[in-house]
């Protein structure tokens, strides 16, 4: 089930919050919000629902164990122990992620003919094992609690907000709001906000702009030439950013209805000085798992050089793969791996000294990056790329996005659906938010009223575009 979808908008949304706000106790609540996430989990795949209920009870046990070995003072055990949940929930991930692909190539490499098996992706696998990865880590560390409440795990794992594409939520961010949250009109109020912002960001831009991007890129390279590839990059660059902020948005925003105060997940990344800022502004909570589980344990930037370029190289194979079993997403993380160094090590201070210059360079590897990550193949990202840079003309075929969306009418939402993602992009809306602690109280209510306006406005015109069956892809769903 997805959010921009008119089942949950219009019927699992209402009910699921209609019963919520009904219910008096905390416990009622947590008991009534874990039978909806897996019934909104069954929705996509109900085969899969073991999987993710053996993910929470492997993390429950383990956190159990570990916090009991702990207390005893016997840290060889409370290894052992965090050593066999890390086993088998990596397990559960490498059999269902990358078994084929491993395979795959393994017969590639021996020319042995060994059976690949075809594994459909479990909804959401990689999200949700990275947060009971952290759940189980952070007992070991000792900076939470083990929780001997399995419902309560089971709830902070399977919360449906986050459940599909993040947040990555750690369990210490929510530790205290799981048994003792609550909620405010001012929460309801934000949250359904948010999640409207989230609605018609989805919607209105990024199923605009992937109907652009899947066009193009759906062409031979060749075919496409300069204006169509560029067209094609910047329409994903859109698509990819708009589907996956308003993803979190819509995350957000719910959770905060709730009760649950969700980290933050983007911080405008395309307005970044640099690859390494902009790294600190998408996708902050699988940034901040990897540097806080695997690139500070490897030692981080406290080592020689060539172990701190061997701890960046491990961070981010590890982060392309994590995106997917296939090379075009190892490519993409030794591409960024290979910036960021060169960024430390080379040019990266001198290039955010100059204005303009350094957030174009920025936006400029960013696009090229999402070609590798986009394209079906590596051929296909080196062809898409040389074509973006001329070496194609304007090909053979002569594509542009015109060709791509056909009629004239689609063509101005396309343009107007672009012009929206780049100036909401700037941080508009941040910069607006701001700005409103300072006002006066009548320039606030204005505001406000303005803002109550356009919510109603953005979720009308997001329902009828569901409504009316428009293209509803979405990218990190398959992750």
């Amino acid at each position: 089930m997805l959010f921009s979808s008119l089942i949950f908008v219009c019927a699992f949304f209402p009910l699921f919050f209609a019963l919520y706000y009904l219910l008096p106790k905390r416990s009622l609540r947590n008991a009534l919000l874990l039978v909806f996430s897996l019934i909104f989990y069954a929705w996509g795949r109900v085969v899969y629902l073991p999987l993710i209920l053996a993910a929470s009870l492997v993390g429950w046990g383990g956190g159990l164990a570990i916090g009991r070995f702990r207390e005893q003072n016997r840290p060889g055990l409370a290894r052992a122990s965090l050593v066999v949940s890390l086993v088998l929930l990596l397990g559960m991930l490498g059999v269902f992620k990358y078994a084929g692909f491993f395979a795959e190539n393994f017969n590639l490499l021996t020319k042995l003919d060994l059976p690949v098996p075809e594994i459909v992706l479990p909804i959401g696998i990689s999200f949700y094992t990275f947060q009971i990865l952290s759940y189980v880590a952070d007992v070991y560390r000792g900076e939470v609690k083990a929780q001997k409440n399995p419902g309560i795990v089971m709830v902070y794992l399977c919360a449906f907000p986050q459940l599909i594409a993040g947040p990555v939520v750690r369990y210490k961010t929510v530790e205290e709001e799981l048994t003792g949250r609550e909620v405010t009109r001012d929460d309801v109020y934000a949250g359904l906000r948010r999640f409207v912002a989230g609605l018609g960001k989805k919607v209105l831009i990024a199923n605009v702009a992937a109907v652009a991007a899947d066009g193009i890129f759906g062409y031979e390279a060749s075919s496409c030439g300069v204006i169509a590839a560029w067209v094609g990059a910047l329409a994903y660059t859109v698509q990819i950013y708009f589907d996956f902020s308003g993803y979190s948005d819509m995350a957000i925003g719910m959770g905060r209805m709730m009760g649950f105060h969700y980290l933050e997940n983007f911080n405008d990344p395309y307005t970044a000085t640099s690859v390494t800022d902009f790294w600190r502004r998408w996708h902050i909570s699988m940034s901040s798992f990897f540097r806080d589980y695997v690139y500070i344990p490897l030692g981080g930037n406290r080592v020689s050089k060539p172990r701190w370029v061997f701890n960046i190289a491990v961070v981010w194979i590890l982060t392309g793969l994590w995106h997917g079993a296939a090379w075009t997403f190892v490519l993409w993380g030794v591409y960024y791996g290979v910036l960021l160094i060169l960024e430390k090590l080379l040019w990266g201070k001198a290039i955010e000294k100059i204005p303009v210059l350094n957030r174009f360079y920025a936006l400029l590897a960013v696009v090229i990056g999402w070609v590798i990550f986009r394209a079906p193949t590596l051929t296909d990202a080196f062809g898409m790329i040389r074509a973006m840079f001329g070496a194609y003309g304007l090909g053979s075929g002569t594509v542009t996005w015109s060709m791509i969306l056909e009629r004239s009418s689609v063509n101005v939402i396309f343009l107007l659906a672009m012009a929206a993602g780049i100036v909401l992009s700037t941080g508009v809306g941040r910069r607006l938010a701001e700005k409103r602690e300072t006002l006066a109280p009548g320039s606030r209510t204005a505001l406000e009223t303005g803002a109550c306006v356009l919510s109603v406005a953005v979720f009308a015109l997001s329902v009828a575009a569901l409504a009316s069956g428009s293209y509803n892809p979405f990218i990190y769903f398959q992750f």
